[in-house]
């Protein structure tokens, strides 16, 4: 088959590699429609993220049919079914809480001790995202084996065009659950660090859990203009100071809650930004945390910070003594994809959230590194992209 392998830095090949077998009960072969490529993906393509080989297959947001499903396996052939990125047993003393993206026999055993070593526990499993998450195939692909397929694919309905339930495999939940871990109250204020795809569906989903105001930070103006459809106000931080633009907008107080959804490469020429971008650049750090700083910064007094954005490593500069002594929470974590899925299709279904506005370009499987370099390289513009296997070359 043909899929999207890595093979280092801003290097990512359409390969012809084996096709995936049935190895546990309870498998099942996915054939391909559709698969993305999410902001996540670029911290690989940057090579940020450790313990990637090359030939690796990547790809964690995608869909498609079961075509082949092993003797444990609850699914059925010709099913269309959306994958959650993250990959869980459903049985274990996580997954029991519902906590699927802290499942503790997804991850393989000897993938585990990096893991061990940088966070004390071993992370979840998670297609298509480093030997540390388990070195599984991930879905940028034109077929792909899925672990656990009785926990955790949903089935999508005969009818319903893959556009609007693709994003259900990540970033529409963890939009959702980045708003829900802000723990919104009626006519609360939130802003939203970043206008990406999270922090777009964030967005909307601050409003439908009550928010009064959503207010939206980016630069790029494509993607606030995005934000201000959805009815958020918008601080573009080239333009304004953001600290001082959120304490006009809010009479001095801050916000009630706030959400990071930029992450490890936060963008902007700030002094600690700089000096972080400099350490990744030699090694000496992997994180650049502006946004999560200015957010604990500008929060109000007895707030709550959301952090669905992604982080690697140890950081350093962090207001620490401010989230005390503002006396802040904070909630975090990978998504736990399966425990959303059943209300957000619902949801999806009923038009009470939009999923297709975010999609810019569709391209066929064998332009996919083209569409990592636009998606890097143009991100006003290219808000999604969307892959399709066996689609006519562009």
């Amino acid at each position: 088959m043909r899929a999207l392998t890595w093979h280092g830095k801003h290097d990512v090949r359409v390969d012809t590699v084996d096709d995936p077998e049935i190895v546990n009960p309870r498998d099942a072969i996915i054939k391909i429609t559709s698969t993305a490529i999410c902001g996540s993906d670029l911290h690989l393509y940057d090579g940020y993220i450790p313990t990637m080989q090359k030939g690796d297959i990547l790809g964690h947001e995608f869909m498609g049919e079961v075509v082949e499903v092993g003797s444990g396996s609850t699914l059925k052939k010709g099913q269309r079914v959306v994958v959650p990125f993250t990959i869980s047993c459903g049985s274990c003393f996580h997954c029991s809480k519902h906590q699927y993206s802290a499942c503790d026999n997804g991850n393989p055993a000897d993938n585990q001790d990096i893991a061990m070593e940088l966070y004390g526990q071993p992370m979840s499993a998670l297609f298509g995202y480093s030997h540390m998450t388990g070195g599984y195939a991930g879905g940028q692909a034109e077929y792909v084996r899925v672990p656990f397929s009785d926990v955790g694919p949903i089935v999508i309905p005969d009818g319903v065009d893959d556009d609007k339930v693709l994003f259900l495999s990540d970033i529409l939940p963890t939009g959702w659950m980045a708003a829900e871990n802000a723990d919104i109250e009626p006519g609360d204020t939130v802003a939203v660090w970043g206008c990406g795809p999270v922090g777009l569906f964030a967005v909307q989903s601050a409003f439908l859990m009550g928010a009064e105001r959503v207010i939206a930070i980016d630069h790029f103006p494509r993607r606030l203009e995005l934000a201000r459809k959805f009815g958020a106000e918008t601080i573009n931080f080239k333009e304004s100071s953001t600290y001082e633009a959120l304490m006009e907008m809010t009479g001095g107080i801050g916000p009630d809650a706030v959400i990071d959804a930029v992450g490890m490469e936060a963008h902007g020429l700030f002094v600690d930004n700089v000096v972080d971008q400099i350490k990744a650049s030699t090694f000496l750090g992997t994180d650049r945390t502006h946004s999560i700083r200015q957010a604990i910064v500008a929060c109000r007094k007895g707030g709550r910070v959301s952090m669905p954005a992604v982080y690697g490593g140890i950081v350093d500069k962090f207001p620490l003594g401010a989230f005390m002594q503002k006396g802040l929470t904070l909630k975090t974590g990978q998504t736990h994809v399966q425990h959303y899925l059943p209300g957000l299709l619902a949801a999806v279904l009923d038009d009470k959230v939009d999923t297709t506005f975010l999609i810019s370009h569709r391209l066929p499987l064998e332009q996919a590194p083209e569409g990592y370099k636009m998606f890097h390289d143009r991100q006003n513009e290219v808000t999604k992209i969307v892959l399709k296997p066996g689609m006519a070359p562009q």
